[in-house]
């Protein structure tokens, strides 16, 4: 696909919403209200805003710079920057292989998603006859019923395909305008129906007030790494997904700019969320919780005590509905112009094979909670699931933003002044100079290896040596290679790495 036959966004608007919709996923959710309100309140609150700006912006400039650069996919954008002779396009086919997987399993948490806003219309969480007991059962239900699933999981394919199959301005920017406008709208009123409920006082407390105890009980130290860790994986940054939409933005703005807008707007729903959750919880004197506990059951048990609790209960997995669909649209899109980009292959073939593929793919996710529910590959009481995410979320996001950030800082790669020429290019904010080269160079990447191993540690440690020592020869080895990958030079690398 060529420069000049590639769709752009219509509007600025677009880019920054589908790009945010992109960002904005169930973690914020179902995480961070919690992690905030047991970590100190507003004191995480500002920690995590530093961590955000001075780790997640960069590395999301950098994925967007790359993408606006070579016009391409994140599978072969790095092959059309690199120097010749070196192997970073190789990166490519990871990210591939990684927007594919993280869809086998979030393809089946929104089919939960949906399922539970069906249920909801239906009217199975209201009236007094419902019990505690049953909404925990109608969970576990659902999870042993790989056909219902199935279902859920096929119809968020078809949808999220079927808005790509129209195009990047009729159907991914077009739709993608109207659910996060909605989503938006119905966050504030979510939120602000939470605030005014009785007893609502002591959750903003919870939530905003900083917390001194719980930080010196904690640890700043462990607060930090939280807040850190959050920041960092807050804006699926690492696996290419948001290049694809850096190739689809003019040249008219800066990307610095528009990154700082979507790094907002992730951060407003963020808040947001908790603002809807954590009063609630107190103004029903339940114990917040965090996952899909505080979404399947702690919830629907509230909204069965308050008033009008079926229709807010509606509007909340209505929500939901949106802020996974936003994100599996914006992965699907990426996943059907690296297959375009890859095999030259027409939208509507690409949308096909991904309509057998991802199906294909998501059996595992959903089998892992009935006929394969004695696999559990992270230790007891884990599930494929889990699996999969850890495989995203503790290795390709934090792995993948290294790669980003070794090859717009590299000098035998894309290097560092063709990557300030491209963010700065266009009007508005310019790459901010407190990231400098060294900054981004070194001092990053050595922070996200920091993450990276310390959640191998966190994850496997309390299983005994039997898994941590395997595991973390794996993590190494991993590092090894990417190790391997920079230091490969090719021809005209010389003069690409200095400020």
């Amino acid at each position: 696909m060529t420069d000049e036959m590639r769709e752009k966004f219509a509007s600025r608007l677009g880019f920054i919403l589908v790009s945010a919709g992109c960002a904005i996923g169930l973690g914020n959710v179902w995480k961070f209200p919690y992690m905030c309100g047991e970590n100190g309140g507003a004191l995480f609150i500002l920690i995590y805003l530093f961590f955000l700006f001075f780790m997640g912006l960069p590395i999301m400039v950098m994925e967007f710079s790359v993408g606006r650069a070579s016009q391409k996919s994140s599978a072969q954008a790095f092959r059309f920057l690199e120097p010749a002779g070196t192997r970073w396009h190789l990166a490519g086919y990871v990210f591939l292989f990684a927007n594919q997987l993280m869809m086998a399993f979030y393809t089946t948490v929104c089919g939960w998603m949906l399922y539970y806003t069906y249920k909801s219309m239906r009217g199975d969480f209201a009236g007094t006859e419902i019990s505690v007991d049953s909404i925990t059962s109608d969970f576990s239900q659902m999870l042993e019923s790989p056909g219902t699933m199935i279902f859920w999981m096929v119809l968020t394919v078809v949808l999220a395909l079927g808005v790509c199959f129209f195009g990047v301005r009729k159907g991914v920017e077009r739709i993608s305008k109207i659910i996060m406008s909605l989503l938006l709208l119905l966050i504030v009123v979510l939120a602000v129906n939470s605030i005014l409920l009785p007893g609502a006082g002591r959750g903003l407390e919870f939530y905003f007030l900083p917390n001194w105890d719980a930080l010196f009980e904690r640890g700043f130290f462990s607060v930090a790494f939280a807040a850190l860790s959050q920041a960092f994986f807050t804006l699926s940054i690492g696996m290419g997904s948001m290049a694809i939409f850096g190739s689809y933005l003019g040249k008219s703005r800066s990307v610095t700019g528009e990154s700082a807008f979507i790094v907002a707007l992730d951060t407003f729903v963020a808040i947001m969320s908790g603002l809807i959750i954590i009063p609630a919880c107190f103004s029903f004197r339940i114990a917040p919780d965090a996952g899909p506990s505080l979404i399947f059951i702690t919830l629907p048990k509230i909204f069965n005590q308050m008033a009008y609790g079926h229709l807010w209960g509606i509007c909340f997995f209505v929500f939901l509905s949106f802020a996974a669909l936003t994100t599996v649209i914006a992965v699907f899109e990426n996943i059907i112009s690296m297959i375009m980009d890859s095999f030259n292959f027409s939208r509507t073939k690409a949308v096909f094979i991904n309509l057998f593929i991802i199906p294909m793919i998501s059996l595992p996710c959903i089998f892992g909670f009935n006929f394969l529910s004695g696999a559990q590959p992270l230790g007891p009481g884990t599930s494929i699931l889990d699996f999969e995410d850890f495989l995203i979320s503790n290795n390709i996001l934090p792995l993948g933003s290294i790669v980003f950030l070794l090859f717009c800082t590299g000098g035998n790669a894309w290097g560092f002044r063709n990557f300030l020429a491209e963010s700065d290019l266009g009007s508005g904010l310019k790459f901010p100079r407190i990231f400098n080269f060294y900054y981004c160079r070194y001092l990053l990447p050595a922070g996200i290896v920091v993450i990276y191993l310390k959640g191998y540690w966190d994850k496997f440690y309390p299983l005994g040596a039997s898994y941590y020592i395997p595991w973390f020869c794996v993590a190494v080895g991993i590092l090894a290679l990417i190790a391997l990958l920079a230091s490969i030079r090719g021809k005209l690398c010389r003069g690409n790495d200095k400020k």
